[in-house]
């Protein structure tokens, strides 16, 4: 009976020590387990010491940070997580380049719809316009330039230039 009592008393010592024997995962099969809970996540690193896991890197937004510290969270053996990843949303699309001829040949139309409708009653003259400069070359009468330049200039042009006009 003695020795019934004992073996049973060894067979309950010896399962006890098999069950504290299992022990806690070492930081380096932590460091595996949690490499591979964040493999979807390049962008975050993590290092582990004594259990705990330190978390850093850099993401889009805090869903993807609060989900990288709960994955690690449920981790075998992992006591703690220090999260110190950042969150640097992606820059916003820089604005549509803006087309300076665009602007230019916007401006130069609207000189040339005014010139054009100027032009008619001064047959002496050719007129033209370029980057917001109208030209002005041929003959006209001392009188009829000045109406022909009083109107040019109320179209607010950067410059009339009438070097190649002869006024009579």
């Amino acid at each position: 009976m003695r020795n019934k009592q004992l073996s049973t008393i060894l067979l309950c010592v010896v399962f006890a020590s098999m069950v504290a024997c299992k022990g806690k995962p070492s930081d380096t099969q932590i460091q595996a387990k949690v490499t591979e809970q964040l493999s979807t996540m390049p962008e975050v690193t993590a290092d582990v010491k004594d259990g705990v896991v330190t978390l850093a890197g850099n993401v889009a937004d805090d869903a993807t940070k609060a989900s990288a510290e709960a994955s690690v969270k449920s981790t075998e053996g992992v006591k703690s997580v220090v999260n110190n990843i950042m969150v640097t949303p992606s820059a916003p699309p820089p604005p549509p380049a803006t087309d300076s001829t665009a602007v230019v040949n916007t401006a130069d139309d609207a000189l040339r719809t005014g010139v054009t409708n100027i032009s008619k009653d001064f047959p002496g003259a050719d007129i033209k316009v370029d980057a917001g400069v109208i030209t002005v070359t041929g003959q006209l009468s001392a009188a009829k330039w000045k109406t022909l330049k009083q109107a040019l200039d109320a179209l607010n042009p950067k410059k009339v230039d009438a070097s190649g006009l002869t006024v009579k």
